[in-house]
Order: C-alpha cells, then sequence, then structure tokens
C-alpha cells in the first residue's frame, strides 16, 4: 500500500499494491475509485483531503460514550 498526498490539489492518494490495469472509476462525492477490469479495488483518491481529515481526527476525539458522528 502507498499513500500520498497532492498539497497543491489537496488530493490524497491511497494505492492498494494490488496488480492491475486501471479499467473504470467511479466518484461518489469527494472519493474517486479506480477498478481492475475484474472489479478489484486499485486506487482510491480523496478530494479536499484536509477537510475529510480534520473531519476524521475529529470524530476521533471524542468523550467516552459519545457516539460518533460524521458529516454525510
Amino acid at each position: 500500500m502507498k499513500v500520498s498526498y497532492d498539497r497543491t490539489e489537496d488530493i490524497l492518494t491511497i494505492e492498494t499494491g494490488e496488480d492491475g490495469i486501471l479499467d473504470h472509476a467511479e466518484q461518489v462525492g469527494d472519493f474517486i475509485v479506480h477498478f481492475s477490469q475484474d472489479g478489484r479495488l486499485l486506487l482510491l483518491e480523496i478530494l479536499d483531503a484536509s477537510e475529510f481529515l480534520a473531519e476524521l481526527f475529529k470524530s476521533t476525539l471524542r468523550t467516552p460514550g459519545e457516539k460518533l458522528l460524521m458529516a454525510a
């Protein structure tokens, strides 16, 4: 697995390390998922990554018993 961050574009990229050729991609909100022809996940891009990571870190800093809330 390889993780990289492009500060200029604010994109976090996660490569799974799976062998394969990128065949198609699907985007849902700020997530772009790239698949091989047989449907294996090869690459994940998170757009506006700084906002996503800030929300992720905030959600992990809750008090015991507090419910986890993530913005949709």
